[in-house]
């Protein structure tokens, strides 16, 4: 097999099999390299019949999510979504920022589900998996479409993205948070934006994403810091730096999730560090290992998001000085259904 190769614009270098199939195509080394030396991005329809999914998971703040698309376009080699590729038949690799499967009835099916009996009125959160303000969003505007439906209904919204895109919707998001209804998270990594650019090749830059933040608490909208995920041995030194700015920019509250690698990721971002931080490869890996048990991944619910052990100790109590001295520690502000409506419905005439 030939030796993996930078892909500009894109985070992963190669699209590994898939787990659940019995055979994949590779390429050797007499073959040509083909499409995989520079994929472009194909969209393609998913024609689900319901948007909002929901989990049971103890350690995830929220029940009930939307997202209009699938796979994500910013390419993040970190990204845990990676292997939920392998459920549609792709590879966690290219093809999960290549192929991006679009909902394109998202917003009519969220009014249908929020109009149901049935429907309670909950925090929905946005991007929970993959970011809904990924690249296509500025043209499709499906995000943007689904929020509009959140603002006439009053539903609350909790927002992670790591793009500026955001900002666009602050309309939306400003009404929502008049009824404390909404909530934005900008999530982090590094402030480096070289760094950034092999990380997250795709995503805003370190320093858009801090105006990000400045320009939603100008405009009203609660906003916070997710500092994620924090890479034991090449970003960890950076947490109060990261903290520090965003509580400058005009963050409010803030979060953090150590580095986890489930099913394929780990031989992904491990081939990354190969490509770009050979020196450093050997050191992130035992610090993770350290973490997770003497694995690349926990996936036992509580320390999957924290860690276990002497490391994952000093990253928190790191995380909670930072916040101290930044001003950073402040409750996350509370979302409430208190302004929720159906429109139509008669009690929408004394709004």
């Amino acid at each position: 097999m030939s030796e993996p190769q930078e892909i500009h614009g894109r985070g992963a270098a190669s699209n590994p099999g898939n787990r659940f199939e019995r055979s994949h195509y590779a390429v050797s080394d007499g073959d040509e390299p083909g499409d995989l030396s520079s994929p472009d991005t194909v969209l393609l329809k998913d024609a689900s019949r319901s948007i909002i999914a929901y989990n049971e998971s103890p350690d995830v703040g929220f029940d009930a999510s939307i997202n209009p698309y699938r796979g994500c376009e910013h390419g993040c080699i970190y990204c845990f979504a990676r292997p939920n590729h392998e459920y549609l038949g792709f590879s966690a690799g290219l093809d999960f920022e290549t192929k991006i499967l679009v909902k394109e009835q998202a917003p009519e099916l969220l009014r249908r589900e929020l109009m149901l009996p049935s429907w309670k009125p909950q925090t929905l959160a946005v991007s929970g998996v993959t970011d809904a303000f990924q690249p296509i969003e500025r043209r499709l505007k499906l995000t943007r479409r689904c929020l509009e439906v959140l603002a006439e209904f009053r539903n609350p919204v909790v927002i992670i993205t790591k793009n500026e895109l955001v900002t666009r919707d602050a309309d939306l998001l400003s009404e929502l948070a008049s009824h404390d209804a909404a909530l934005v998270f900008i999530s982090v990594t590094s402030l480096r934006s070289e760094l950034a650019r092999t990380l997250e090749p795709r995503a805003s830059q370190p320093q858009r994403r801090l105006a990000a933040i400045e320009a939603l608490a100008r405009a009203g909208i609660p906003v916070g810091v997710l500092v994620a995920p924090v890479i034991p041995g090449l970003t960890d030194h950076e947490m109060p730096g990261i903290l520090n700015a965003c509580r400058n920019a005009g963050a409010l509250t803030a979060g953090y999730v150590p580095l986890r690698l489930p099913f394929g990721l780990a031989p992904l971002f491990e081939e990354w560090l190969t490509l770009h931080a050979p020196l450093q490869k050997e050191k992130v890996l035992h610090r993770v290992r350290e973490m997770r048990g003497g694995k690349l991944n926990d996936p036992n619910f509580g320390s999957r998001l924290r860690g276990d052990g002497e490391y994952a100790g000093q990253l928190r109590k790191l995380f909670e000085m930072a916040c101290r001295k930044s001003g950073l520690n402040a409750p996350r502000p509370k979302l409430s259904t208190a302004a929720f409506r159906r429109p139509g419905s008669q009690m929408s005439l004394f709004g």
